[in-house]
């Protein structure tokens, strides 16, 4: 009888007395390398092919996935994929990079030695392979940082057990420190709120403020799943901090996929219901995104707009993410550097210097 055997990696090779390396992984959910209907169904497979994502029993859903819907999908969303694609590729990995960038150069101008990479959950730059990258540098601390403020086993989780699945090959692990959420954060909440205020004085005040996050199937809040909460906790802050009264804002959920009851109320009915009432203007911001991609920009900014004109409204304005917002990276650096506290990250005081010099170049690089 033989033993079976773990197939744990090759360690990279180690010097004794290297210094430990600590670093922070932004991770993100993903997008397909390109709009074109072939990369949208491999990207689609991946996605969809998560039980975290897809909470159904798993031979019936795998059966519909591979049977009906990578057959119709992939099609349509890569037409969709087309029209907010940019000469650089992505928005979702455009921004995404550019916030890990960023955060790299806060750090560093507070005196912070850390390593900073962007991953995706599903498609290209992996967390498996950015975590070999870090653990072949001589990565020895991993803070692992995900791009959602708010806590969903669909998507916060599924970045940890993408993690955790790595750890299972690995023989010599390096320290991790998971951030769940910060949908309450008073820096992230500031940043949506000041974005808000900016684009209203420039392009002056709706009717109605519409908080629009991405919906999950309502069967998860029964089970436990804190998002719903966290989300009108994320809405109800923003609004108190704009002084905006009840019926100056309206929380609802977007991207509802199939024939399940998700959580309401939905986006695009919501706004369809507007538009046919005495709703001449409304904004829509999306805070549980913190990059345009898909959702933002075409669903919103596209469907969700021509479906309130349509019904009758008048001004449908969206406001952007955050992006590479000053005030947004400042909270990201405040956050990242909150939950580095106890690792030796500073650099002696003369390093400093270096450092915010080599920090400023990078940040003015990502700008361009």
């Amino acid at each position: 009888m033989s033993l079976l055997t773990t197939p744990f990696s090759k360690e990279p090779p180690f010097t004794h007395g290297q210094t430990p390396r600590t670093a922070v992984l932004y991770c993100n959910l993903g997008t397909p390398d390109e709009p074109t209907t072939p990369a949208v169904r491999r990207f689609l497979a991946e996605f969809l092919g998560d039980p975290r994502v897809v909470e159904i029993p798993r031979l019936l859903w795998l059966m519909i996935l591979h049977g009906i819907i990578l057959r119709v999908r992939p099609a349509k969303s890569a037409a969709k994929y087309a029209t907010v694609w940019l000469p650089e590729g992505s928005p979702l990995k455009i921004w995404t990079e550019k916030q890990a960038k960023l955060l790299q150069g806060w750090l560093a101008q507070r005196g912070h030695d850390v390593q900073v990479r962007y991953a995706m959950r599903y498609g290209s730059t992996s967390i498996a392979s950015q975590l070999d990258a870090l653990k072949a540098a001589g990565t020895t601390r991993v803070l692992i940082l995900p791009a959602y403020p708010q806590y969903s086993a669909t998507t916060t989780a599924s970045l940890f057990d993408a993690v955790y699945q790595w750890a299972g090959q690995v023989r010599n692990l390096p320290e991790f420190r998971f951030i769940n959420h910060y949908h309450d954060d008073a820096r992230y909440i500031a940043a949506l709120a000041d974005t808000v205020q900016r684009y209203w004085q420039a392009h002056g005040r709706p009717d109605v403020l519409v908080m629009s996050f991405h919906g999950v199937p309502e069967r998860t809040l029964h089970l436990g799943d804190p998002y719903h909460c966290e989300c009108f906790k994320t809405a109800r802050l923003v609004a108190e901090q704009l002084g905006l009264s009840k019926a100056q804002f309206k929380v609802t959920f977007q991207s509802r996929l199939g024939r399940a009851k998700w959580l309401e109320p939905y986006t695009e009915p919501t706004l369809i219901e507007m538009g046919k009432s005495s709703v001449k203007r409304v904004d829509v911001i999306c805070p549980a995104f913190t990059s345009d991609c898909l959702e933002t920009l075409e669903e919103i900014n596209q469907e969700a707009r021509e479906a309130f004109l349509h019904a009758g409204g008048k001004e449908f304005h969206y406001i952007p993410c955050l992006n590479d917002d000053p005030a947004w990276i400042t909270a990201l650096a405040d956050l990242t550097a909150q939950h580095l506290q106890g690792w030796p990250t500073q650099v002696a005081p003369d390093a400093t210097a270096l450092a915010a010099s080599q920090a400023a170049a990078l940040a003015l690089g990502a700008k361009r």
